[in-house]
């Protein structure tokens, strides 16, 4: 049954049915607020009534809030991501409400977003934000269409080729010497990293109680992929590990993710490389393994790939040495 009063300067329609959730809306004027009592009267006949109401209470920034503090810290990559989406919800995006988020609201969000960061970064926030409003209409009963699928992506950057030559190294290592204020554990962590091609994550997450010197293995209980995995470590590595100080708490490099990220870039601008990123060490240290391990399948299994097609991207061979393998 619907009934109708004035409200401010507008009309405003309720609906009530036994089984259903009361639905209210306001309009400018009764005309239209009939109108629409009898639309949803007639879709609650037809029993395809669905209730936005809370869609229009909700604000994208609410709805980032409720996941950041429900499902973000079940994530891997939750303190990443946790800056990510708070810096989102500064955006005015964030005050639209669920109910009002249109194609073209995400799709300016995308072109201002496009002026300020790169195309990755701008697909990995609208993949973010399709994450959250697909949990909201399966957890939260935010009945709303997700309009991020609707929009059109930015080109996906090409992959990164960056490998370091053996010059190269030797100059961020040295700019990584530990002296005066400089951590004395940005250098071991390069040293491993290029040694083991274990991602930074998992350098960071290591622990003495997981590695075996003697036998030369790391055991990784938890990995980006979500398996096990032990890695094989070379005599470099066992030397590096064998020289480290043992850390109270038991972990290996005994710094946080953005300590460390931020020490590195500072020897990156010391020794005059161009462009390296931490990840780099990573593919330049699959090149490399992949001269002493030409079956792909051993490779796979130091470097935790599951998908050849992965591997693939991080294996860089130049062309110069491909030539002298050809004779």
């Amino acid at each position: 049954m619907a009934s109708f009063r004035q409200h401010g300067n507008g009309w405003q329609a309720r609906v009530r049915r036994q089984g259903y959730p009361e639905v209210t809306k306001t309009f400018e004027t009764k005309g239209e607020a009939e109108k629409w009592a009898r639309s949803v009267e007639s879709e609650l006949d037809k029993g395809q009534f669905v209730s936005v109401n809370e869609a229009h209470r909700t604000t994208l920034g609410d709805a980032i809030a409720r996941y950041l503090k429900e499902v973000t810290p079940t994530m891997k990559g939750a303190t990443s991501d946790t800056i990510r989406l708070k810096a989102i919800m500064r955006n005015p995006i964030a005050q639209w409400s669920m109910a009002n988020l249109s194609a073209s609201r995400i799709a300016g969000f995308r072109d201002e977003r496009l002026t300020e960061v790169s195309g990755g970064t701008v697909i990995r926030e609208l993949a973010y934000l399709s994450a959250i409003i697909n949990h909201a209409r399966r957890e939260w009963g935010i009945n709303v269409p997700n309009p991020v699928q609707m929009v059109r992506k930015p080109q996906s950057p090409q992959a990164r080729s960056r490998v370091l030559n053996d010059e190269e190294i030797s100059k961020l290592l040295q700019a990584l010497e530990p002296t005066g204020r400089r951590s004395h554990w940005t250098k071991p962590a390069v040293q491993l990293a290029l040694a083991t091609a274990m991602r930074r994550g998992e350098l960071l997450s290591l622990k003495w109680e997981h590695i075996d010197l003697q036998g030369r293995t790391a055991f990784l209980p938890d990995t980006k992929n979500g398996d096990s995995r032990t890695v094989p470590l070379s005599s470099v590595a066992v030397n590096v590990l064998a020289e480290l100080p043992r850390h109270i708490s038991g972990v290996v490099i005994p710094v946080k993710y953005f300590t460390l990220d931020a020490a590195f870039k500072r020897g990156v601008r010391r020794s005059g490389l161009d462009g390296v990123r931490f990840h780099d060490l990573r593919r330049t240290a699959i090149t490399r393994m992949a001269e002493r391990l030409p079956n792909v399948i051993e490779l796979a299994a130091v470097s935790g790939h599951k998908s050849l097609m992965v591997l693939k991207r991080y294996y860089r061979p130049s062309a110069i040495d491909l030539a002298k393998k050809l004779g």
